[in-house]
């Protein structure tokens, strides 16, 4: 029976990919982001520069500042990101990613593909100094294909299952309404 849906907010596996703009967390936390109707949280660190020099989501949402600004970078300029997610170019630092945790992931909602909000107002995000941000790396999924495939087949079995003792209860009521038409 399935009682809720549930998200793994576990850490995968981390994969380099060699793109300075890619980040991955090494941790608990999320990224936030600035989406159309305030801050949303992801680990999908898959980012890249907007014609203006904003770092953005593939989706085009501004990763924020600690301050809540947008990040702006000079696309021509090596970037380099530290451990605690400090940007800096040419030596300057021109920000610091905003990396939060939550004490407790069951009042984010999921929306969309990568993203959670917050659907509980009383619950906020705070800092993750634990969290480490690693630049030029890209977090896989935390689960296996094949753990995903086995799990389908038993559930389609229960669900078989289920569906074969709904059927014999269909048949016995229409066999008990025949027997008591008979007499």
């Amino acid at each position: 029976m399935v009682e809720r849906p549930w998200v793994d907010h576990t850490q995968g596996a981390l994969h380099n990919t060699g793109n300075p703009l890619d980040l991955a967390l090494s941790g608990r936390g999320f990224f936030a982001v600035n989406g159309p109707n305030g801050p949303l949280y992801t680990r999908n660190g898959n980012f890249r520069l907007a014609s203006d020099g904003r770092l953005v989501t593939g989706d085009g949402h501004a990763v924020r500042s600690q301050q809540g600004t947008p990040l702006t970078i000079a696309g021509r300029l090596p970037v380099e990101v530290s451990s605690d997610g400090t940007i800096t170019q040419n030596g300057n630092a021109i920000g610091k990613v905003d990396v939060v945790d939550f004490t407790s992931t069951a009042g984010l909602s999921e929306q969309g593909a990568n993203y959670f909000r917050l659907a509980d107002p009383a619950q906020k995000p705070v800092p993750a100094p634990s969290t480490t941000v690693e630049q030029g790396s890209l977090e896989t999924s935390n689960t296996g294909s094949a753990e995903a495939a086995i799990r389908l087949v038993s559930v389609m079995r229960q669900f078989e299952m289920l569906q074969r003792a709904v059927s014999i209860g269909g048949d016995m009521n229409k066999k008990a309404v025949e027997e008591v038409a008979k007499v």
